[in-house]
């Protein structure tokens, strides 16, 4: 077992932060945001000094219908042997459906839903984890997930479903105290009868994040201070077993770098407080082999496959919501979607909101709700472009003419030309139709 200590999640926006900060001992990487021929210099001067670096998978979908993608597969394993890392995580949850096992368009949810906690879905995850840890050269830990619904008819509680995955896998598991909480909030569910059921000789690390409540909902924003609740947790856990390693997540409306070292040292306040509160030693456990992991039946994927795909199709394609479902919590879970969605396109294409102004948002919710993403973030932003354009929008003729010039540089065959002169001279153009 690796012994991480305390960490932080590394995003570009706080790198120099992170470098300077005291105490840390690790960070955590997103992997799909990671190119291992081009690793940012940030991280390469972190490794130099010794710090540790996880590659943290957010898309490959362990916990979906499909047997896991070879592609990202590969991309994932390139990024742990370019980092040096000793392990990867990824989610349990599903993040598309659709396609071939239903004969239907695939949908992207671009966001980690969970899995039904049914035999059936637990078989199919349970292969899928296999096939992941045969593809990776180091070992696979995954994450408990946060969910603003619960899936009816389930038959398992979150510890049993997690401990059956541990045991017949052998896999590691990351734990999220922050979503043990969101889960508590928004589907009553007791996170100490959680960790109580956990099978902590497979703990691999830690995550603690913030968030907020509105109207009864907790939402994971990783984008909010880490409230009293969850270190609470924390301690609790840190109470039954010493967690080899501890990581601050935080994805954006970033603070300042002192405030990120007070939440970092709230974290070492709660696993001290946790740790002092042990009656004694606990022997490091010992880990049983895995059980041989059997293939999941066909008709036991088709099935998952419909549900998860009838689920999806309601919230990003507007479909009537599954029978026993909640309806007014996917109807928050929707918007919420539709929301990220929003903002991550915003980002990957940050000249969109400047060519529309304040009509991106509201252009961009109407468009989401007619077209459901079908592809990444990117394809996204060209298609919502695209429909724009053929709508004869915007409205105004210079921003309709540099929405179509940005289009056309980005879906064309080959890059257009850097040249100064030939630049000059589009810029020129956009000028004159502005007038």
């Amino acid at each position: 077992m690796v012994r991480l200590g305390t960490g932080i999640g590394w995003r570009p926006e706080i790198a120099d932060a992170v470098e300077r900060m005291p105490g840390v001992d690790w960070v955590e990487a997103v992997a799909e945001n990671v190119c291992p021929g081009h690793l940012p210099e940030s991280l390469l001067r972190l490794r130099e000094r010794g710090v540790t670096v996880v590659p943290h998978g957010v898309s490959l979908g362990l916990g979906g219908a499909e047997r896991p993608d070879e592609t990202r597969l590969t991309a994932l394993a390139e990024r742990a042997e370019a980092l040096g890392s000793p392990l990867v995580t990824e989610h349990i949850a599903f993040v598309r459906a659709g396609g071939a096992l239903t004969a239907s368009p695939r949908l992207e949810a671009g966001h980690l839903l969970p899995v039904p906690r049914t035999r059936d879905a637990l078989d199919v995850l349970c292969e899928n984890v296999r096939i992941a840890q045969d593809a990776l050269p180091v070992p696979l830990a995954v994450e408990n997930i946060a969910a603003l619904f619960s899936w009816p008819g389930e038959e398992m509680t979150e510890g049993q479903f997690l401990y059956e995955l541990a045991d017949r896998t052998g896999v590691r598991l990351l734990i999220d105290v922050a979503n043990l909480h969101t889960n508590h909030v928004n589907r009553g569910e007791d996170p100490a009868k959680a960790l109580a059921e956990l099978p902590l000789e497979a703990l691999a690390y830690v995550h603690v994040a913030g968030g907020f409540e509105r109207d009864g909902v907790w939402h994971d924003s990783h984008a909010h201070p880490v409230p009293r609740p969850v270190l609470d947790i924390l301690t609790d856990l840190a109470s039954r077993v010493s967690p080899p390693g501890v990581l601050l997540e935080r994805d954006e409306n970033f603070p300042a770098p002192e405030e990120l070292e007070r939440e970092l040292d709230s974290i070492r306040e709660a696993l001290a407080t946790g740790g002092a509160s042990r009656t004694a030693a606990l022997p490091e456990p010992v880990r049983t082999a895995a059980r041989a992991v059997p293939e999941a039946p066909a008709p036991v994927r088709e099935r998952l496959a419909l549900e998860q795909t009838a689920l999806l199709s309601a919230l990003v394609a507007g479909t009537p919501a599954p029978e026993g479902f909640d309806r007014v919590r996917l109807g928050v879970q929707a918007r919420a979607l539709a929301a990220k969605r929003a903002d991550v396109v915003a980002k990957v294409a940050p000249e969109l909101p400047v060519i529309l102004g304040d009509g991106y948002r509201p252009a961009f919710l109407a468009y989401a709700q007619r077209h459901p993403m079908t592809g990444g973030y990117r394809r996204d932003a060209l298609e919502f472009a695209g429909l724009l354009l053929a709508e004869g929008r915007p409205a105004d003729a210079g921003a309709r003419a540099e929405l179509r010039e940005w289009r056309q540089e980005r879906s064309g065959p080959k890059p257009r030309s850097r040249r100064p002169g030939v630049r000059l001279a589009r810029a020129t153009r956009r000028v004159l139709l502005r007038r």
